[in-house]
């Protein structure tokens, strides 16, 4: 797919068919994650894969927002693993994450898969019942799985601000 209508065309899902995804279709989701750039190229990122009834029905105890989908993907980062900032301290970690996420979605629409991003978890949850070690940060959710037939955009997607209210040059 041309990438320009890749992210034109992708949308926040809510609607799935009730279908989980094939291991070839996940594993080109994570070849996607993992080609994402790095601090350093550390590669802190951690992904917990739930493509099991099982495990879709434990995520359902750590949030209310998983949208009946069969298939998702919790992106983490190791903070051990971080390049960190001299300057103030802060770690890179969880903007790779958010980058390795965003790769994960644009492949997901690439592949006729859609994908709504969730940050309304309870992380202790999330952490208890997946065994989620001290130094791994859940930082988000991607819920998965092929587009119900009449799922589509809330009307929101489609409003945007004016580029000049969210690009400065030079200074603010």
């Amino acid at each position: 797919m041309e990438f320009e209508r890749v992210i034109t065309e992708r949308f926040s899902v809510r609607q799935f068919q009730n279908e989980q995804l094939p291991q070839p279709v996940i594993d080109t989701l994570l070849r996607a994650a993992h080609k994402a750039p790095t601090g350093c190229n550390y590669q802190p990122q951690r992904i917990l894969v739930l493509n099991t009834d099982e495990a879709m029905t434990k995520l359902q105890g750590c949030t209310k927002c998983h949208f009946g989908a069969p298939t998702a993907m919790l992106v983490c980062h190791n903070r051990d693993e971080s390049w960190k900032r001299r300057y103030d301290g802060a770690l890179s970690s969880p903007i790779d994450a958010v980058i390795v996420a965003t790769h994960i979605m644009l492949a997901a629409q690439n592949e006729g898969v859609g994908t709504c991003m969730v940050m309304h978890f309870d992380p202790a949850a999330m952490r208890s019942t997946f065994a989620i070690p001290e130094n791994i940060e859940p930082v988000l959710l991607l819920v998965m799985g092929y587009p119900a037939e009449d799922a589509k955009p809330l009307p929101l997607h489609f409003e945007t601000r004016p580029l000049e209210d969210v690009v400065v040059y030079d200074t603010f």
